[in-house]
């Protein structure tokens, strides 16, 4: 193991990102052994605190197991004390039983300004990878996605085929999902927004700003634009 070069990042969420790629990218499996405190003390550099942090938030928040005297392991995936997935876009239209694909806008590099550069905890001018996307269903335009992402969780985002995948399921492949958080809110869309998603004038959208997390660290910000004519949310909830 090798300590990131990403000074601006706690020693501790550094430990965290090299466990959590190693299992996203399958380098080790469920009931694998990771690291022990003594080897991230020693293979890092950081105090046996730093070590015993990223273990223990692994351990509760269900990525790892922890047995006294024994060590530390991956956890089953089916097993995790506090699953989490959000659908995507391609998978919720096919499971309507109709058809997905999508348009890429534009997929592009660009300086984060002060509010992106506070939620990806970077300077302001920091470099971010953008995407406008839209998403259709059965050849209506039903998403307009404009997500920005931090080029160190997903170094190779600006290669992918979007034609082919969906930045959605990308990046849980690369960055796997630790953390959401959605923010919906009705809005009248600007001029291009209207006319990408083939809208009324008088027509509001919906919009879900969503943050994923990934090792500690926001990895991505969405802003999903939805025509409010042609789509609702619901949700069944129990105590």
């Amino acid at each position: 193991m090798n300590r990131t070069n990403d000074s601006q990042q706690p020693l501790y969420l550094q430990v965290k990102r090299h466990i959590l790629e190693n299992i996203g990218s399958g380098n080790w499996r469920a009931s694998a052994r990771v690291p022990s405190e003594n080897d991230i003390v020693k293979s890092f550099g950081v105090s046996r605190m730093t070590a015993n942090r990223a273990l223990r938030e692994l351990r509760d928040e269900g990525i790892l197991v922890r047995i006294a005297g024994v060590g530390s392991f991956v956890a089953d995936g089916h097993a995790r004390a506090h699953p989490l997935e959000i659908r995507g876009i391609a998978d919720e239209i096919r499971a309507r039983g109709h058809v997905h694909r999508s348009e890429i806008v534009s997929l592009q590099r660009v300086l984060a300004p002060a509010e992106l550069a506070d939620d990806f905890c970077v300077g302001e001018g920091s470099e971010l990878f953008c995407s406008l996307i839209v998403h259709f269903e059965n050849e209506r335009p039903i998403q307009l996605e404009d997500r920005y992402v931090l080029p160190r969780l997903a170094p190779d985002y600006m290669n992918v085929d979007f034609a082919r995948t969906t930045p959605h399921d990308y990046l849980v492949k690369v960055a796997p999902l630790q953390e959401a958080e959605h923010l919906l809110r009705a809005e009248m869309p600007n001029d291009r927004t209207r006319e990408l998603l083939a809208m009324r004038h008088d027509e509001p959208c919906l919009v879900v700003i969503r943050r994923t997390w990934t090792a500690g660290q926001i990895a991505s910000v969405a802003r999903l634009y939805y025509p409010g004519s042609r789509y609702e949310m619901s949700g069944r909830f129990r105590p």
